[in-house]
């Protein structure tokens, strides 16, 4: 099992305890089916909703690991109006529609299952009247929307050498009168060159480069292998190509990675970073590369670039060169649907992919 997955599996059986019987017995249904992170988010969504049904009073429970299923069928859908209207007004952690569209899914999911699929002794449902069948959920974003956001916010092709050239030297010169941060840059220029480059010539997400070990990096065939998200099958890597021109960036990294970093022979890690007080160097973990990129990209004049945005960059660029149904493979999309986004980027960007097929 991947790092993520143990860690989200570790912190879904926590959360779990807390929970009604009926979800946990919902949850373990669902786990051969979908990882322990998309899990743990389900989890995550109906502590927000049993914790609003205490505090509105609509249940006749203390605590949340004690309300009935019956009060879940005694639910009206004004009381399913009023808790969409508590996500999108309360003050602290307002939600967006998007993300009550997704909380709003995950108990359709669960009333479905108690509804439809759950039986008690006698062969009945679990839950005999489900108002959460009377919601619809509608898709909140489509690929032309999330293109249109996406536009001028991405590195175009003739940027993506000069950004990887900043990091690599650039930057050291800017703060070469700021002794920690030169000193920091010095350090670790060749990794944080590598890590951009490995993205933006593969398109890699940040949480399938951080669970990336030596082993899995395959310099011959220009490859990694990855657990891509979406799959819950922990004996199977994909392979993920990258172009040439990460080849020696790579090379470069892997020259100085034991000596730079001190690595012990115990830590598979590709990328590593050694903390502050310590003499080892262990694996880098996902903030730390997206507070990486956010510095370099503040300097170079593109403080709206993150970690995702150069996956998109690069999707762009592949996508250029490619079909739609290369540039899904390459990404690990589960719908050809989400993989559109590239194709709605901007008319030129469609009219240059036609004539370069």
């Amino acid at each position: 099992m991947n790092l993520q997955k143990k860690k989200d599996r570790e912190e879904l059986e926590k959360h779990l305890p807390a929970m009604p019987w009926y979800v946990e017995k919902f949850i373990s249904y669902k786990l051969p089916d979908l990882s322990p992170s998309s899990l743990l988010e389900y989890v995550r969504d109906y502590e927000t909703f049993f914790s609003w049904l205490l505090a509105e009073g609509l249940t006749s429970a203390d605590k949340i690991s004690a309300i009935p299923i019956e009060d879940l069928e005694r639910l009206h859908m004004d009381s399913v109006d009023n808790f969409r209207m508590f996500l999108s007004t309360r003050k602290e952690h307002a939600n967006s529609r998007t993300t009550i569209s997704r909380k709003l899914s995950s108990l359709r999911s669960l009333f479905h299952y108690l509804s439809q699929i759950a039986e008690d002794e006698n062969f009945y449902p679990l839950l005999k009247r489900n108002v959460m069948a009377k919601v619809s959920v509608k898709r909140t974003q489509k690929p032309k929307d999330t293109a249109a956001k996406l536009e001028g916010k991405l590195l175009q092709e003739s940027e993506i050498a000069e950004f990887i050239q900043y990091i690599r030297t650039d930057y050291g010169h800017e703060v070469a009168n700021n002794k920690q941060a030169a000193y920091s840059h010095e350090l670790n220029r060749i990794r944080d060159c590598c890590i951009v480059s490995l993205i933006l010539n593969s398109g890699l997400r940040v949480s399938e480069l951080v669970n990336l070990n030596v082993d899995d990096l395959d310099m011959k065939r220009k490859l990694v292998h990855v657990y891509r998200k979406g799959k819950n099958d922990d004996t199977f890597k994909t392979p993920v190509y990258f172009r040439q021109d990460a080849v020696d960036d790579l090379e470069q990294y892997l020259a100085l990675r034991e000596i730079r970093y001190k690595a012990p022979k115990r830590e598979k890690a590709l990328f590593l970073a050694v903390a502050n007080g310590r003499r080892e160097g262990s694996r880098m973990t996902k903030r730390a590369i997206q507070e990486m990129v956010v510095k370099y990209a503040k300097r170079f004049g593109k403080p709206f670039l993150s970690v995702h945005k150069l996956r998109h960059s690069f999707a762009t660029d592949y996508y250029l060169r490619n079909d739609l149904y290369k540039t899904q493979e390459q990404l690990g999309h589960a719908s050809p649907e989400t993989t559109q986004i590239y194709a709605h980027l901007t008319d030129k960007t469609m009219e240059e992919a036609i004539d370069r097929r």
